[in-house]
């Protein structure tokens, strides 16, 4: 208690002593402010990041969208061309009846009959290869 007295007493009279007491609360204030500073851009920092969270997650959403609606159309496509093989298969069947009636009129009847080649829908020229698409090809206005 003795000590206490003595620096405080000492600190008001002396004035090496007050000029280390006001280095010492001008060091504090700068303290402060340099927290208080920082503690701002810490602030700042988390609402930047809390807002580039927001834009990245719509951004996915919307690109979440998009690959919906591409994958809807490409089933529908793939369902589409399914119901053309199916058509094309038929016709094809068809086509080969009508020709075999064509080869018994031509035999029994003597007639000459040119009778066509029937394309095999199935056996394209070139070997079939899955198309890849990307999210860009399907351009949606909503």
């Amino acid at each position: 208690m003795a000590s206490l007295q003595r620096s405080a007493s000492s600190s008001d009279s002396d004035p090496q002593y007050a000029n280390i007491d006001e280095r010492k609360r001008k060091r504090m204030l700068s303290n402060r402010e340099s927290a208080r500073r920082s503690r701002l851009r810490k602030q700042k920092r988390l609402q930047d990041l809390v807002q580039e969270v927001s834009a990245l997650q719509k951004d996915n959403s919307q690109i979440s969208e998009r690959i919906s609606v591409a994958t809807q159309r490409y089933i529908e496509m793939q369902s589409a061309n399914n119901v053309l093989r199916a058509q094309a298969m038929e016709l094809t069947e068809r086509l080969r009846s009508l020709n075999s009636v064509l080869q018994v009129v031509e035999e029994i009847g003597g007639y000459a009959v040119d009778i066509p080649e029937i394309p095999e829908p199935w056996q394209l020229p070139c070997p079939i290869q899955p198309i890849m698409a990307s999210v860009d090809m399907f351009e949606y206005d909503g």
